[in-house]
């Protein structure tokens, strides 16, 4: 399958996915902004975008200018429970492949609104899970990165992209 990736991102863990995911299947890769100026119309992409409150930052506007073959969402959490959310929160067909990459969370490259929705989420959801008992390893995970920030960007998450990009070819 020949396409470009094209993907938004805040902080740069789906930047660093779509560099990955470009080295990995040899395709090009691009932001979106780039994407709508140079790419035709109705080109074929895989797009990745950073989630926000289950919703797929970019998705609309690249599925207006775009042939999308597959989406990618990176956010927080450990594990592609997400999915079914992802699915619903941003109406994308059951056809549609659809994966989730566990990016990050770094409060000192967030700005604007973001930074306040993030201090906030900390502060709630931190609490929350330290004070829960029997926690799953996936809750100790974002506890960890509530409390420590990082990235969990890893080559390794791209499998199930990459073992669907190598059958679609």
């Amino acid at each position: 399958m020949t396409c470009t990736i094209v993907y938004t991102s805040n902080t740069g863990h789906t930047k660093q996915y779509a560099e990955l995911l470009s080295n990995s299947a040899s395709l090009p890769y691009m932001e979106l902004k780039e994407a709508i100026l140079s790419l035709p119309k109705d080109s074929p992409i895989i797009y990745m975008g950073w989630l926000a409150a289950g919703m797929i930052k970019g998705y609309s506007q690249a599925a207006k200018n775009f042939d999308i073959k597959a989406v990618c969402g990176v956010g927080m959490a450990s594990g592609d429970s997400q999915i079914a959310d992802m699915r619903k929160a941003n109406k994308l067909s059951e056809t549609l492949p659809l994966f989730y990459l566990p990016g990050g969370f770094e409060m000192d490259k967030l700005h604007g609104i973001y930074l306040f929705m993030m201090k906030t989420m900390k502060a709630t959801v931190g609490r929350k899970l330290a004070g829960k008992a029997g926690r799953t390893p996936q809750e100790d995970d974002m506890l960890d990165l509530l409390n420590n920030g990082g990235s969990r960007v890893s080559k390794e998450h791209l499998a199930k992209i990459l073992e669907w990009f190598n059958s679609a070819e």
